[in-house]
């Protein structure tokens, strides 16, 4: 979104979101990378197994609707069910187990070059990821 630009309102239910399989399950775009003027993305996943992976600009927030598993943070093992909130900055490496239904939301959007594996190799304009 450009500096200065209006927010907009938006409604759409999970029936009419775009579905998607992704890195981390199937997902329901309910806000994302076709919406604009908006502050952020809002994805509903069904996880099935997230390969591990990270963002260097973005900053996720996993909310679990249902279901029970893990979330690893970098290379840590946090149990989380339905109720549980997942704070996750950028250049945390992350992935999930277990099934669940999550919100997750993306601040500040969702973009397809900020997904990272970490064994892709090293960017030098990785200001969250360097020493």
């Amino acid at each position: 979104m450009e500096p200065g630009a209006m927010l907009r309102t938006l409604i759409r239910h999970e029936s009419d979101a775009p579905k998607e399989r992704s890195t981390c399950g199937w997902r329901y775009r309910l806000i994302s990378r076709e919406d604009d003027q908006v502050a952020a993305w809002a994805h509903v996943v069904d996880i099935d197994g997230a390969r591990p992976h990270y963002h260097r600009r973005g900053v996720e927030l996993y909310y679990v609707l249902e279901g029970e598993g893990s979330v690893m943070l970098d290379g840590a093992e946090h149990p989380i069910r339905a109720g549980s909130m997942v704070h996750i900055p950028p250049g945390v490496v992350h992935g999930a187990v277990g099934r669940m239904r999550v919100l997750v939301v993306g601040i500040p959007d969702i973009d397809d070059d900020d997904l990272f594996f970490p064994d892709d190799p090293p960017a030098s304009d990785c200001s969250c990821c360097s020493s």
